[in-house]
């Protein structure tokens, strides 16, 4: 007999993404095995270590047995891997260069899949990138149907990966990809190093503001619309979603960078913006997308707006939640490209 819902594996279990969603999955009575290897500390997932149904492994997902040398024999075998194990973002992966990002996020997707494959896992959920798109075409909106022109190593990176999952369809492990949106809000693993959150960060400390690529279109999604959008391919029928790609976001999260900057002013008007043109490469993300499949496929909406999570993160630095939130612990390298 299965105990709860079953038993899911999440990599990069202790990331901006993955420590909010391994608790979502233990209060939605899943066995959750987490495997991560706490590059940036463990301390996100120090909550649920009293949990009967969690177990840690401190492991990088790249090794060959990573997933099978750590399942635990006395659950039943897991239902779905949710792959977010990687270096995040256009600075990381330039930081650590082509080899290091390409054995993060690509081998280690290749690995993890084979490795799921021989478990007898149904599912394999992997987070990838809207910005694999690269430029919108004629400024129209992408879809899941759009070629992929990626600017930058880590949509390479995402590219290559998917490439590689949607070749398995024949495999009795099912790929299911969603492209994210930016993303925006309060983790247990907090990232300043994403455009809404860093923005809110910079203006309420330093009342300053320094924008590079000034009228170039972005797409945001809450964390928590994300973690639902994700969730959808444990939920969704297996049959409709095989294989399937998804942009995950809404209509209503694609902002200029002008736009978010003038929703922050309204609660730190104090703010001084300053512009400057970026004439050093990076990801060069000038996009607007469209969520149509995944809301008509999947009934997908979201709930949180650009506003909420402006909101949350500045009222988490005035109640001094974080220590030194400048720190590199709350970026994925060491330096930032806006």
């Amino acid at each position: 007999m299965m105990d709860g819902l079953g038993h899911v594996i999440v990599t990069g279990a202790a990331g901006y993404i993955g420590s909010s969603l391994c608790g979502e999955l233990l209060r939605r009575g899943y066995r959750v095995t987490a495997l991560d290897e706490l590059l940036f500390g463990g301390e996100p997932i120090l909550a649920y270590f009293s949990d009967p149904n969690f177990q840690f492994v401190k492991v990088n997902v790249w090794e060959e047995r990573a997933l099978r040398d750590n399942i635990r024999r006395d659950w039943q075998k897991p239902v779905a891997v949710f792959h977010l194990a990687a270096l995040a973002g256009f600075p990381a992966c330039q930081a650590v260069g082509r080899q290091v990002a390409w054995r993060y996020n690509v081998e280690s997707t290749q690995r993890v899949f084979a490795q799921a494959e021989d478990l007898g896992v149904e599912r394999f959920i992997y987070a990838s990138t809207y910005s694999n798109y690269g430029l919108s075409p004629q400024g129209e909106a992408v879809t899941e149907e759009t070629p992929l022109h990626p600017q930058s190593l880590y949509a390479e990176t995402k590219v290559a990966s998917e490439e590689y999952l949607l070749n398995q369809k024949v495999s009795s492990c099912s790929p299911i990809i969603f492209r994210l949106a930016t993303l925006y809000g309060l983790s247990p693993r907090m990232r300043f190093d994403l455009i809404v959150n860093q923005f809110v960060l910079e203006a309420y400390y330093r009342r300053e503001l320094l924008i590079y690529q000034r009228g170039y279109s972005r797409s945001f999604v809450h964390l928590n619309d994300a973690l639902r959008g994700i969730l959808l391919g444990l939920d969704s029928p297996l049959e409709l979603i095989r294989g399937q790609v998804y942009n995950l976001g809404s209509e209503e999260g694609n902002y200029t960078k002008d736009q978010i900057v003038a929703l922050i002013l309204k609660r730190l008007p104090e703010t001084h913006v300053s512009y400057k043109d970026m004439t050093f490469g990076g990801d060069m993300r000038d996009i607007t997308v469209s969520y149509e499949k995944i809301s008509r496929q999947l009934n997908f909406q979201t709930q949180y707006k650009v506003e909420d999570g402006i909101r949350e993160v500045l009222h988490a630095l005035q109640a001094g939640v974080f220590r030194e939130p400048f720190d590199a612990r709350y970026r994925n390298a060491q330096f930032i490209v806006q």
